[in-house]
């Protein structure tokens, strides 16, 4: 098992650090990671919520994750999204922040992760997060994350994967 991590780590230098693609694929990873996150958290509020629009009462537990409101008003998580996008665009371009581009790439990759969920609400102007509309946020995410991984990325290091995991399931 070490073999395979040591292989994958020198498929990682050679593919992606060495040519400078690291903030690109932070990007792509903090990207696909906080969809995921997000989707499990909406995921667990709604059923939370569930039994409490059905005029039952929820069962007394301590509740995992809650939506946010500010005076009543819902904010939908591509309003932080938003604000993440703009400050490290921001820091990038204007103020050129170079210290350490790995955050700023993570920190654009999460707010583009929660803006591109909600994906459909820019265009329903209305909340269609779970009805048959809301699936094109998916399918975005999904189309951009594809378009990422292999054009931003290069197939050389998905090439140098694919090796690595064939010689693992060889050597199984």
């Amino acid at each position: 098992m070490n073999e395979v991590w040591h292989d994958v780590l020198a498929a990682y230098q050679r593919r992606i650090v060495y040519p400078g693609k690291e903030p690109a694929f932070l990007i792509l990873v903090s990207f696909l990671a906080t969809f995921l996150l997000v989707r499990l958290l909406t995921h667990t509020i709604r059923r939370e919520q569930a039994p409490r629009a059905a005029g039952r009462s929820a069962p007394r537990r301590r509740r995992l994750a809650r939506t946010v409101r500010i005076r009543g008003v819902h904010v939908h998580h591509l309003v932080p999204g938003i604000v993440l996008l703009l400050v490290t665009g921001y820091l990038d371009i204007a103020l050129n922040v170079r210290t350490d581009r790995r955050l700023i790439a993570v920190f654009f990759g999460v707010g583009a992760g929660l803006t591109l969920d909600e994906f459909a609400l820019w265009f329903h102007l209305q909340d269609v997060y779970w009805s048959a509309q809301g699936r094109a946020s998916v399918r975005v995410v999904l189309v951009t994350a594809a378009v990422a991984g292999l054009v931003v990325l290069g197939s050389g290091f998905w090439y140098d994967l694919g090796h690595v995991a064939a010689r693992a399931l060889g050597a199984a």
